[in-house]
């Protein structure tokens, strides 16, 4: 059975709000970060880095939460993408974990960056429901849960964002959302 490791208050949950909306059987195996589990050889040996998230699938051990949101969708996603689509999945993953994180959560940056990253994207979600078009997937759990970490971390004033604000509620009343974010965050 794939094993997530994680904390409490870590981007574990979003690790676990994804293996909740693919619906399939994992352990969650909470590392106390405070007594430095995560330092302890054993985990060392999955993660050398010693952060969290990181999952074991067999004998396959993967840390980085956005390598392993991809891993899984490649691995146990509901259907087969084609190279340009990975490469698209990609790229919204490594935005969410490398643009729009450090754009929204870096105090210095955050008032330049803020309506550069969240303009564009309450254009999109104007337009459509989801990152892609219809359909929720993968880049969904990577941009959404950054987005949704606002009101929980920040409580900064989105209201110039309307279809960012939907777009977060939306997604905020998913179950597996609520299983996961809602209950771990």
């Amino acid at each position: 059975m794939l094993k997530l490791y994680g904390s409490t208050r870590s981007r574990a949950s979003i690790v676990h709000w994804y293996l909740e909306e693919l619906g399939i059987p994992y352990e969650f195996v909470k590392l106390d970060m405070q007594a430095g589990e995560h330092l302890q050889p054993e985990y060392l040996a999955i993660n050398p880095i010693g952060k969290v998230p990181a999952i074991v699938d067999g004998d396959f051990q993967l840390w980085e939460s956005g390598a392993i949101l991809l891993y899984l969708a490649d691995k146990y996603g509901k259907t087969s993408v084609s190279a340009e689509e990975r490469a698209v999945f990609s790229q919204w993953v490594l935005f969410a974990n490398a643009t729009l994180g450090p754009g929204i959560f870096v105090e210095a940056s955050r008032d330049r960056e803020m309506p550069r990253l969240l303009t564009p994207l309450n254009e999109i979600f104007s337009k459509q429901p989801f990152l892609l078009g219809n359909e929720f997937t993968v880049v969904d759990v990577a941009v959404g849960s950054i987005l949704n970490y606002i009101p929980i971390m920040l409580k900064l004033d989105l209201s110039s964002y309307p279809a960012v604000l939907n777009y977060m509620k939306q997604l905020s009343e998913r179950p597996a959302f609520q299983k996961s974010i809602s209950g771990r965050a």
